[in-house]
């Protein structure tokens, strides 16, 4: 499928704000940034499909998270926080402020740790994550006042990663993309096509990797699912340009090629994906791992595509086509999979309900 033009460039290192930009290089934009979606419109889960609909009416939703038992989501382009009630009615949580974005960028990302939401959203020249205290009780949250642990990230309408999710080390990692910028994932000064590891408060973990600086691995394009196995293994998604999107096993300090390389390339120095497809079958977005399995929402591809940790190679499909874009996937306190679909953004075709928080049986 024939990309549009991408803008010139728009990020750098660290502070550079969000510059004015041009169509001018064609860069290739990531497959999930196709305006022409493919397979049917979505269509609401059936019970013969395995899939309940939890909720419904969402727009361009982006990120599902849990606070002991309440499922928080958010909107993309609203910036809007909800929760959802037990009978799938949502509530507004709160609205994080200054979020600026266009294209790719918004609200984005959330985790929950200890009370606190975080969230990643595009701002003012600039992609940060900000800390907020979950106040009140289910079916009357609210966010407190904001913090901001981590600023200056290089932001642009396409490449801004933005997943965010804490390990088992209580450290939270933070993925960001190249913003347009392919040479910064190489740049160890610069920010931008990483996958960061930082402390609750922002300061930076002294056994990170490189000295003094927020960066857990490099070489990335456009990171956007993060999870870990009980072994404590990092798993990471990523889009490809034009070739090869990956599902890469993350070590700490590895250089996973961008832009030298794209997918499985064999070559010293870097770190090769354990798997690669082709953009329209895949554009892998949220992760998720349990029961033996890492689970991969396509947008794309729109499917949920499932790895089973003891054979990396292979995998296996499910639900393709039936409800279209697949943004993100998570595990909820009972372990079954919510699945989060993203019809709404512009880029898919939205049935009536869309966009749905969805509920697999038996995960």
């Amino acid at each position: 499928m024939a990309k549009p033009p991408a803008r010139e460039p728009i990020a750098g290192s660290g502070l550079r704000a969000l510059a004015a930009v041009g169509a001018a290089a064609f860069l290739g934009l990531t497959a999930c940034t196709s305006a022409t979606p493919a397979g049917p419109p979505s269509t609401a889960g059936t019970a013969a499909s395995g899939v309940e609909v939890v909720s419904t009416d969402l727009e361009a939703p982006w990120s599902l998270a849990f606070h002991e038992r309440t499922a928080l989501v958010t909107e993309r382009d609203s910036a809007r926080v909800l929760e959802i009630a037990d009978d799938g009615t949502t509530r507004e949580v709160g609205v994080v402020d200054g979020v600026g974005g266009s294209g790719e960028g918004g609200l984005l990302g959330i985790a929950v740790l200890d009370g606190d939401l975080f969230a990643y959203s595009t701002g003012e020249g600039e992609n940060r994550v900000e800390r907020y205290e979950l106040t009140g009780e289910p079916g009357d949250l609210s966010l407190g006042e904001g913090e901001t642990i981590l600023a200056g990230l290089d932001a642009a309408g396409y490449h801004n990663g933005g997943r965010i999710a804490f390990g088992p080390d209580g450290m939270l990692y933070v993925t960001v993309g190249d913003a347009g910028d392919r040479s910064s994932a190489q740049d160890l000064n610069s920010l931008s096509g990483k996958i960061l590891r930082i402390a609750p408060d922002g300061s930076i973990p002294v056994d990170n990797p490189f000295a003094g600086s927020a960066v857990w691995s490099y070489g990335h394009r456009n990171p956007q699912g993060i999870a870990w196995d009980e072994d404590g293994t990092l798993y990471a998604s990523e889009f490809g340009q034009d070739t090869w999107d990956e599902l890469n096993v993350v070590r700490a300090g590895g250089n996973y090629g961008w832009p030298t390389v794209e997918g499985v390339a064999g070559q010293e120095g870097f770190v090769d994906p354990v798997q690669q497809w082709a953009p329209e079958e895949a554009s892998p977005s949220g992760i998720a791992v349990s029961d033996g399995a890492i689970h991969i929402a396509n947008l794309r591809g729109q499917r949920l595509r499932d790895v089973a940790l003891d054979d990396l190679g292979n995998a296996t499909e499910r639900f393709a086509g039936e409800f279209g874009r697949l943004r993100d996937v998570v595990v909820a306190p009972d372990g079954s999979l919510w699945m989060l679909t993203n019809n709404t953004d512009g880029r898919g075709r939205p049935s009536a309900g869309d966009d749905r928080v969805l509920r697999v049986s038996g995960g």
